[in-house]
C-alpha cells in the first residue's frame, strides 16, 4: 500500500496545479466593457468626398500561410515556424502598400507579441508601414496562456482588430459582443467585438465604417446572439441619419450567396448563412462570388483538394451605393484569408 501512495500524491500534484492555473486564469480574465471609447478627437474635419476605397484581411497573425495545416481546423500543426510568420508577414505589408488610393483597411487576427506569432509586434509593424494613416486597435483576445494542445500549448495571445484610415475618426469605438462560451473554457477563449470609427460628414451626418470579426468553431449560439446585437446597433444607427459601412471576418457567407469558383471546392461543411431577412431589402451585401476569400486549414493549400468559402465582405447602410468588389486571389501564400477590396459612394440626401 505505501507504493500507491505516490502515484496518489502525484496525481493530487497534478490536480492542484491545474486547479490553480485556472484559478488565475479566471482572475486575470480580460473582462471588456461593453463600450469602451478608443480615441476622440472632436475637431476633426469634415470628409468632403463620396467616393471611398475600402479593404479587408483577416490576416491569420500571420502563422496560417499557404504551407500550414492546422489542429483547430482537423490539421496537425500548432504553429508555423518563424520564417514562415515572418515571410507571410513580409507579403502582407509589401502588397497592403501597394494600394495607394485605399482610404480604409479593415484588418482581423492582428498579434501583439503573441507565441503563436513569435511575439512580433504586428500592429507596429503595419502602422510603421503605413506612416500616413491613423490606427485604431479593438483587443478580442488577451490570455496569458491557451493550454490547447496539451503537448504544445498555444500560450501566450494578444490579438485583436485593427481600423487603418487616412482621416483621422471623430471617434474609434470598441464595442463588445454579448456572449462567451461557459467557465471554464470562456477564460481562455476570445472576447469578440466590433470597432466603429465615425467620420463627419458635411451634410452633418457621420460616416461609420465597421471593423468586425464574429465567432467561429461555435454551434452557432454565440454568433446569432452577435448578429442580434449588431442588428441593433446598425439600425439605431441608420435611423439617425448616418452612413454605415461594415467589413471584416464573419464567419458565415452573406445572405443569399451562391459561389462561382472556378477552380476552388465550395466548403460546405459546418457553415452557416445569414437569413435573408436580417435586415430590410435595400441594405446591400456586397462580396464578390467568384473568389473565395477562406480555406479550411485541414491541409496545407492545394485548390483540387483544399475547401473554400466567402465569409469575409461588406455591408452597406440603404444610403451608400456599391460600385465595386474584387476579391483578391493570392493563392492563399500569406493567410488562411484573402483580401477584398470594394468601392463605395454615398448618395447624396
Amino acid at each position: 500500500m505505501k507504493y500507491l501512495k505516490y502515484p496518489l500524491y502525484l496525481v493530487l500534484a497534478l490536480v492542484i496545479l491545474f486547479a490553480m492555473f485556472v484559478l488565475y486564469g479566471t482572475i486575470t480574465d480580460y473582462r471588456p466593457e461593453d463600450r469602451i471609447i478608443m480615441s476622440e478627437q472632436p475637431d476633426t474635419p469634415v470628409l468632403t468626398d463620396s467616393i471611398f476605397d475600402l479593404m479587408i484581411w483577416n490576416i491569420g497573425y500571420c502563422g496560417l500561410g499557404h504551407e500550414m495545416d492546422f489542429f483547430y481546423d482537423g490539421g496537425k500543426q500548432v504553429r508555423s515556424r518563424v520564417e514562415n510568420v515572418k515571410a507571410n508577414l513580409h507579403h502582407i505589408l509589401e502588397y497592403t502598400a501597394t494600394l495607394d488610393s485605399c482610404d480604409f483597411f479593415l484588418f482581423q487576427e492582428v498579434d501583439v507579441k503573441s507565441k503563436r506569432s513569435y511575439r512580433i509586434n504586428e500592429i507596429d509593424a503595419l502602422k510603421n508601414r503605413m506612416e500616413d494613416c491613423h490606427t485604431a486597435f479593438g483587443k478580442n483576445y488577451d490570455v496569458f496562456c491557451v493550454p490547447v494542445p496539451v503537448t504544445s500549448p498555444y500560450g501566450r495571445v494578444l490579438s485583436g482588430i485593427a481600423t487603418l484610415g487616412r482621416t483621422e475618426p471623430l471617434s474609434s469605438i470598441r464595442h463588445s459582443f454579448p456572449g462567451n462560451y461557459a467557465w471554464p473554457k470562456g477564460t481562455f477563449m476570445l472576447d469578440r467585438c466590433f470597432l466603429v470609427n465615425s467620420y463627419p460628414l458635411a451634410n452633418g451626418r457621420q460616416l461609420m465604417v465597421v471593423n468586425t470579426h464574429n465567432s467561429a468553431y461555435d454551434d452557432g449560439t454565440l454568433r446569432k446572439g452577435q448578429m442580434d446585437y449588431l442588428h441593433g446597433f446598425l439600425t439605431a444607427e441608420f435611423e439617425k441619419g448616418n452612413y454605415i459601412i461594415v467589413g471584416g471576418d464573419w464567419n458565415q457567407t452573406p445572405a443569399g450567396f451562391k459561389p462561382q469558383f472556378e477552380k476552388n471546392i465550395f466548403d460546405t461543411i459546418q457553415l452557416s448563412t445569414i437569413e435573408a431577412d436580417y435586415l430590410p431589402w435595400d441594405w446591400t451585401w456586397f462580396y464578390d462570388p467568384t473568389v473565395p476569400t477562406n480555406r479550411r486549414v485541414a491541409v496545407p493549400y492545394d485548390p483540387e483538394i483544399c475547401l473554400t468559402t466567402v465569409i469575409d465582405y461588406f455591408l452597406l447602410s440603404p444610403n451608400i451605393e456599391p460600385v465595386e468588389i474584387q476579391g483578391v486571389n493570392l493563392d492563399f501564400v500569406a493567410s488562411d484569408h484573402q483580401p477584398v477590396l470594394a468601392k463605395i459612394k454615398l448618395k447624396q440626401d
